[in-house]
């Protein structure tokens, strides 16, 4: 059965054009192509990263943090009881009254010793201000760090400024060094995220990023919202590794970069806000609502969305079943783009006019 489905996954017709086949991409005479294998090497890669954030965390995004006027609060835990534990975690963590009364019983303690348990417990679960500084120091370094090695990778590249040459030659397109390593960090990253997601905070809805192949917030609450996460960071993988294999390596690239490019802005407004820093926070903010409309509302649509559903046409009359799946996940992706910036507009509105 494994065997089939994968013969079915690897159909040529899904992936290129007619004519073509698995054994056109072999390397040879100079072109390197891609290879599906190389994308294991994303595991590895991704804990690399974790050790490189958790370095980052400790000994820069802290030390940072107190310069800002960030304190550490340390949380009293409460004492070790393993009856108002197993309640906390399998019942409920507001109990009623009631249910107080009951567990106070059964633990032979007062009311108010209960209560007090609970109100203590709960606060564990709430993550400290120090702690979102340093997550967000984390997203910002990376974000700031692809954005710039990914205009490093396209500024000399032709199809940076004529969108047309994303088609030239395609499929026999050769991949080169730096865009495997573009490729390689950006799904190391996001399978690092999956990997951290369960000690991660819990991160309520932003307007930062698309649903469909990068980190956005989710409008779901715990724990609906780790499901999501799971699913989001999911597909982003699935959907890079699927241009990846496709050799759309080109405009792959630029969507990554196109969607980079605001998002350090918004990770640098969050750490300014836990610093109290407002002045700093509001001007980091409008620079990323700038950037984001720019980026999302304009460049994306009548850029990529352009490249990727009009000029196909004109290197193939017999469209591949890829360009329908990749071409609707992205008008998705623009449709969720438009109600984002319609969320930043009511912010922005809101900033001006009511102070």
């Amino acid at each position: 059965i494994l065997k089939t489905l994968n013969s079915w996954f690897w159909w040529e017709n899904i992936w290129m054009p007619i004519n073509c086949t698995w054994a056109d991409f072999v390397d040879r005479d100079g072109l390197v192509f891609p290879k599906p294998h190389q994308l294991y090497a994303t595991i590895p890669y991704a804990f690399i990263l974790l050790i490189i954030r958790f370095f980052s965390e400790r000994y820069v995004a802290i030390p940072l943090a107190k310069a800002l006027g960030i304190k550490n609060v340390r949380r009293v835990k409460p004492q070790a009881n393993p009856v108002l534990e197993s309640y906390f975690r399998e019942c409920s963590k507001h109990p009623s009254q009631s249910e107080i009364q009951g567990l106070a019983k059964k633990c032979n303690c007062t009311v108010r010793l209960v209560e007090k348990w609970f109100r203590r417990r709960r606060n564990l679960e709430i993550p400290t201000v120090l702690r979102k500084f340093q997550e967000a120091f984390w997203r910002f370094s990376f974000y700031l760090t692809s954005s710039i090695a990914g205009f490093i990778v396209l500024y000399d590249k032709p199809w940076f400024y004529d969108i047309w040459q994303t088609w030239v030659g395609y499929p026999f397109q050769t991949v080169l060094t730096s865009q495997y390593w573009y490729y390689m960090a950006e799904i190391s990253f996001y399978w690092s995220l999956l990997f951290t997601l369960g000690i991660d905070n819990k991160r309520k809805a932003s307007a930062s990023r698309p649903v469909l192949c990068f980190d956005l917030p989710f409008l779901f609450s715990p724990p609906q919202d780790f499901m999501a996460h799971v699913v989001h960071h999911l597909a982003a993988i699935g959907l890079m590794s699927g241009s990846w294999c496709g050799n759309y390596v080109r405009l792959g690239t630029l969507v990554m970069f196109v969607h980079d490019t605001a998002d350090f802005w918004l990770e640098a407004a969050k750490m300014f806000n836990y610093a109290h820093w407002e002045k700093t926070c509001n001007m980091l903010f409008i620079i990323f609502s700038i950037a984001f409309f720019i980026t999302r509302i304009i460049l994306f649509p009548f850029w990529i969305l352009r490249a990727t559903l009009y000029q196909p046409t004109y290197y193939s009359t017999t469209p591949v079943i890829a360009y329908f799946l990749f071409n609707g996940q992205l008008l998705i992706l623009q449709g969720l783009h438009l109600y984002w910036g319609y969320l930043i507009f009511k912010i922005l509105r809101r900033f001006i006019f009511l102070k």
